[in-house]
């Protein structure tokens, strides 16, 4: 059963992203590391030298981005099995991964993983699965997830997946890709701004804003089909959708009425409902995990600020107070915390704040600092920002720790958000 249900989660990632390219449209560097780092031996995986990819290569990569793992070199040891395992020999390792790959007569890989508690000398977890190749990304990215949560506790976010745009001169292009930045996919190109881009809850739609009718408009898009309809088009700015979280509503931005108000509305554009209403700018709204709550950004203190109001509407609670201007907030998956930019003294920042202890934390060192989104475990934190002269993604761990640039291979990009977990 348990390798049935990897072979149909990695059947829906490749559904949802058609047939994935092996190139990676980001380079990845990473800066810092974890306060306490799990040492760990990849051992490359039997027979996967003769496959196209390197499962134990992605496996490694993963842990590696994460700056939790500390990747301890196998030294010519190669150990496919638990019973090839010489316990004695991995002095100084807490956790082994072994593995192999074997092509089947009908094309399908046949894949066998293991971790191994180094220390204990058990077996922490395993699969064994039969996929088609063009499903190993998937599934060694699947490995390492479950790598991550058996020696963390929490669930990995190397599975999921994150959208952004890319913008070259006047060409804009709408891309999904896999989170190490492989599998690009574009999902909208045009020669005209595209903006805001915002996952369902459960990965299959986008929500977006594009300027092809001349002014902004919001559309949600199927990843399946790629059928888009327009959700709102009304005289003025229509812009920043974000869903709720069981997928059945939108929030948006409207300025049909003079103002900037914030609306719900239904994925099919029925059902408007108007939540804000004042001469001041409302904007950049984020759902609570529990549907019950909206945070967003608002100039009715007399600066940019973050605030909260319950989804049917009523009195607004400031939340910050601190760091000069504040925008782009997200909540936290677990609801604790939300996320934002934080405009100080010349500078964007990424910073958080804890809604019980109203502490804020600065995560990044400032610049050109926008949208940040959280991975679905909460545990790293995506945003735009500039470097060499261009436009980067980039993330910071939720302590500040652990920092990653991510540089596109051309062009530059904005508006990045971390997608949720796939349904599996």
């Amino acid at each position: 059963m348990k390798g049935m249900k990897l072979l149909r989660y990695c059947c829906v990632l490749i559904l949802l992203g058609a047939v994935l390219p092996a190139r990676a449209a980001l380079d990845i560097q990473i800066t810092g590391a974890g306060e306490h780092q799990i040492p760990i031996s990849i051992v490359p995986f039997a027979g996967e030298e003769k496959l196209p990819q390197s499962i134990s290569g992605i496996v490694s990569a993963d842990l590696q981005r994460s700056g939790l793992f500390r990747l301890v070199n196998p030294s010519g040891k190669a150990p496919h099995e638990p019973r090839e395992v010489v316990y004695a020999d991995w002095a100084g390792v807490d956790a082994l991964s072994i593995g192999s790959a074997e092509e089947q007569p009908n094309g399908h890989i046949a894949v066998k993983f293991r971790l191994l508690d180094a220390v204990k000398q058990t077996e922490l977890t395993g699969q064994e699965v039969s996929a088609k190749k063009d499903q190993l990304r998937a599934i060694a990215h699947r490995i390492a997830d479950m790598i991550f949560e058996k020696l963390t506790g929490d669930p990995g976010v190397f599975s999921t997946r994150i959208v952004y745009v890319n913008r070259q001169g006047k060409s804009n292009r709408l891309v999904v890709a896999d989170s190490d930045g492989y599998g690009e996919q574009t999902v909208l190109s045009a020669n005209v701004p595209i903006m805001s881009p915002a996952w369902s809850p459960d990965g299959s739609h986008l929500a977006y804003v594009t300027f092809e009718q001349d002014h902004a408009v919001v559309y949600v898009q199927s990843l399946l089909t790629n059928q888009r309809i327009v959700v709102a088009n009304f005289r003025g700015s229509n812009s920043a959708p974000a869903w709720s979280p069981d997928g059945r509503q939108l929030a948006i931005v409207l300025t049909r009425d003079g103002g900037s108000h914030i609306y719900l509305v239904n994925p099919d554009g029925t059902g408007l409902n108007q939540i804000t209403a004042n001469g001041v700018i409302d904007t950049e709204p984020s759902f609570s995990p529990d549907g019950q709550s909206l945070i967003f950004a608002s100039d009715r203190g007399g600066s940019a600020q973050i605030y909260r109001m319950a989804v049917e509407g009523g009195q607004a609670e400031r939340l910050t107070f601190e760091g000069g201007n504040n925008f782009s907030p997200r909540y936290s998956p677990d609801g604790k915390s939300f996320v934002f930019s934080n405009w100080s003294n010349g500078r964007f920042y990424i910073a958080t704040e804890d809604f019980q202890t109203r502490q804020m934390q600065v995560l990044t060192d400032g610049g050109w600092e926008k949208k940040p989104s959280y991975s679905p475990n909460g545990k790293l934190v995506l945003f735009a920002t500039e470097a060499q002269g261009r436009g980067i993604l980039a993330t910071v761990s939720s302590d500040g720790r652990v920092k990653q640039k991510m540089f596109p291979q051309a062009g530059d990009i904005r508006d990045p958000m971390w997608g949720a977990y796939l349904r599996q």
